[in-house]
């Protein structure tokens, strides 16, 4: 009876004090009245009166009552609220100094919960199963302009579709695929690099030659046979702690004009750089330091006609040149004879940044064509040698799209930094910020825009790729734009005239902001969406009922009124948080079927406005998870992933799943968690409790989806038409980087992954590329 009489006592002391505090912020009154049991129950122990069995038994009761009225029969959300109460009363059982009857009065009703929580294992109310339509819908698909056995562009081609047509892996004889070749690059995360050093990069395959980058822009070729090294280019990128990211998503491919593919040469001294030749091909390298380097694909060399021997300064005509402040993570889009360049500007560091402009360079020369500025939309002629872009505009960091028959491309388009404050932007700002913009390639000129968020006070940057397809649709064929965002909506657009296929509609959002902002009083809203339910105290979670409770304590002591509350010097819970339900890794669609395969997440994040001392500095920055300094504006803002105590989130699992949708009806068919804690405890346990994963899905004609993403170190593969895991391959690092397929010279299909893990989420950091095929 000492040891449940201690075990109470502090549990007991832990609620109660808790819990007190808890009810004065209008939360819920269990953990207090839990606490007086415990710490009553425990008096009466330490006297082993029989009153403590009937006290701890209606303790049980009460829990387990209580447990099912909040969270359903939901083993994620049960366990951590009876689990510690059954484990403590153990001792109880054993107490043979008490009455006999008072003893099988507790073991029949700590059976009879134990019952229930075992029981509630078999329920998964989370999942919805179903099945995707497995007939060919559009059989003349327009999958874009790489060849059926090659992967030219980041999602395969400018329309972004990570489909590929091949089919000789099918869901029959997945489980014979096996790792074919590993290589390491030997570009790993070190002790100078910034905490986001992530390896990102989905590979190019041309000819036989793969190509892709590193996390410090070096570019490597492979026999895309046995992954035998080609050359080597090293860009020679400086250590520079001022940016917030560390990465390299993949390089870009202009086709020779001659029609041919002249295959990749194998590099004599990796370690010299080669002279600069001309080039009829061309590898375009963006660089973390704000270059943009053209390449020949056959040996590596600069190519010496483009700009200046191959390299073009992509800080030219910025009105700011802060060091780490502006640079390019995605690979740019090469269309129609330009290469158009995005970038990424540091979030919330500086209120005078470097400008998000968008610019078009001659493939050949690099000349620049025109220049995109959304706080200037309409002047987009070639910006002279004195002038600057406007400093701190929305700019536009992951990767575009394009429709070379319309002659258009699309951006996804971010926010004006600093992102949480919304008193420096122009109406025209406003009206491109977090949206698709679509351009005319050959001038830049603005063809439509829809945005997504007005006023977007919460970084909540337009993340993912656009998916162009042809759909079906009841008033005909369509020319489609499927794009997911961070707040969960999917959006199907017309992309000739930006008018939306499946309905829009504005919804009331919650107001009320700092001295001198202002949050709008109305959201879009898609009708295809995975926006998550409002959260509650109910939903908040951890490993036993005190850090539970905890969680509870936080999340009352935010400001919450569901999405889109404003930013506070309280500090505002943003759910769903900046991870996004969707990210860069966007979603697959198979336009064969018009289905579509996506990754959808739900975390919660923190943001706190904290005031500036009214210096230009401010506190230091800490990188995009932290307190940034907004150096000259009147706030910096504190941004961090919503945790408890143990270091897991507050709310509660699944975070993570796969989810498949019928484009052509809306519907989702299904929805199944997705991903282990293997990685993320000291024992290798494979529980699968649906875990956030960064990265995207590949879908193939042969019916299965390849992705990895996953906080656990695995790549899988999954059947298209129900969703279900039908094969694993263990990784040597975290995957967080989208896959791709292709044939090789034997006409064998290959699918490969980059494993090099990801420094801001702490999976397993490596440089390996690994290859599968059919054994």
């Amino acid at each position: 009876m000492k040891i449940f009489a201690t075990l109470a006592a502090i549990v007991g002391l832990a609620l109660s004090i808790g819990g007190a505090y808890l009810i004065s912020l209008s939360g819920s009154w269990y953990y207090l009245i839990a606490g007086l049991l415990l710490l009553t129950s425990s008096y009466f122990g330490l006297r082993n009166r029989a009153i403590t069995h009937i006290l701890y038994s209606a303790l049980l009761v009460l829990t387990a009552v209580w447990s099912f009225y909040e969270s359903g029969y939901y083993w994620w959300a049960l366990a951590p609220r009876l689990g510690l109460f059954l484990i403590i009363a153990t001792p109880l059982l054993f107490a043979f100094s008490t009455p006999k009857r008072s003893r099988m009065l507790s073991s029949g009703v700590w059976a009879l919960v134990t019952v229930l929580l075992l029981g509630s294992l078999l329920n998964h109310p989370t999942a919805k199963q179903g099945d995707l339509p497995d007939k060919i819908v559009n059989s003349s698909a327009n999958l874009g302009n790489s060849p059926e056995t090659d992967w030219y562009a980041y999602g395969r081609s400018n329309m972004g579709q990570r489909f590929s047509p091949l089919d000789n892996i099918t869901p029959q004889n997945i489980k014979q695929l096996e790792q074919a070749w590993v290589y390491e690059t030997g570009d790993k995360k070190g002790p100078q690099d910034v905490g986001e050093t992530t390896y990102e990069a989905t590979p190019l395959k041309v000819g036989n030659t793969l190509y892709l980058c590193t996390p410090h822009n070096w570019v490597v070729a492979l026999d895309a046979d046995t992954g035998k090294k080609q050359w080597v280019y090293d860009a020679k990128v400086p250590t520079e702690m001022q940016r917030q990211h560390q990465t390299c998503r993949g390089v870009s491919y202009q086709p020779p004009r001659s029609g041919g593919v002249r295959s990749a040469k194998v590099q004599s001294s990796p370690s010299e750089e080669l002279d600069p030749v001309r080039c009829d091909a061309k590898i375009f390298l963006p660089t973390s330091d704000a270059r943009l380097i053209a390449l020949d694909p056959a040996t590596g060399a600069r190519c010496e006609e483009f700009a200046k021997d191959g390299v073009l300064d992509l800080t030219r005509n910025m009105p700011f040149k802060q060091a780490g402040y502006y640079y390019s993570t995605s690979p740019p889009l090469v269309s129609n004879g330009v290469v158009v360049v995005g970038g990424s500007v540091n979030d919330n560091y500086d209120v005078n940044s470097p400008s998000g402009v968008i610019r078009a360079y001659d493939v050949d020369t690099g000349e620049l064509k025109w220049n995109w500025d959304a706080a200037k939309p309409d002047q987009t002629k070639p910006i002279s040698q004195g002038e600057t872009y406007t400093e701190s505009s929305p700019n536009s960091w992951s990767v575009a799209s394009a429709d070379e028959k319309l002659g258009l491309l699309y951006l996804p388009m971010g926010n004006r930094t600093p992102d949480q404050l919304g008193m420096y932007r122009t109406p025209e700002e406003e009206k491109y910020s977090t949206s698709v913009v679509a351009l005319h390639i050959d001038t830049g000129k603005v063809a439509w825009v829809q945005q997504f968020i007005h006023h977007d006070l919460w970084d909540m940057d337009t993340p993912a790729q656009p998916v162009l397809f042809d759909m079906q649709t009841s008033t005909g064929k369509q020319p489609a734009l499927v794009v997911p965002t961070k707040q969960g909506d999917v959006y199907v657009l017309n992309r000739e005239t930006g008018k939306p296929i499946v309905p829009i509609k504005e919804v009331p959002a919650p107001q009320g902001t700092i001295k001198g902002d202002y949050a709008s009083p109305t959201q879009p809203s898609s009708e295809l969406n995975f926006k998550p339910k409002k959260l509650t105290g109910a939903d908040m979670w951890g490993a036993t009922p005190i850090d539970q409770m905890i969680c509870r304590i936080q999340f009352h002591s935010l400001r919450y009124e569901g999405q889109y509350t404003p930013p506070s010097t309280q500090g505002t819970l943003v759910y769903p948080g900046n991870f996004g339900v969707f990210n860069w890794g966007s979603v697959a669609v198979d336009p064969e079927k018009q289905v579509m395969f996506g990754m959808p997440l739900y975390l919660a994040f923190v943001s706190k406005l904290v005031p500036n001392d009214g210096s230009d500095k401010g506190p230091v920055n800490t990188g995009e998870h932290g307190l940034n300094s907004n150096a000259g504006g009147p706030y910096s803002v504190s941004l961090k992933p919503f945790l408890s105590p143990l270091g897991v989130p507050c709310q509660q699992p699944p975070w993570g799943y796969v989810a498949g949708v019928d484009l052509n009806t809306g519907e989702k068919a299904w929805q199944h968690k997705n991903g282990t804690i293997r990685d993320m405890t000291p024992l290798p346990l494979k529980i699968k409790l649906g875990m956030p994963g960064i990265g995207g899905p590949v879908i193939t004609r042969g019916g299965v989806v390849f992705m990895a993403a996953s906080l656990d170190d695995y790549i899988r593969g999954y059947d298209l038409t129900s969703g279900k895991q039908i094969w694993e391959a263990r990784l040597p690092a975290g995957g967080q980087a989208t896959p791709m397929t292709y044939l090789n010279s034997k006409g064998e299909q290959m699918v490969v992954q980059v494993a090099g893990g990801h420094g801001s989420i702490n999976t397993t950091i490596g440089d390996y590329v690994v290859a599968y095929k059919l054994k």
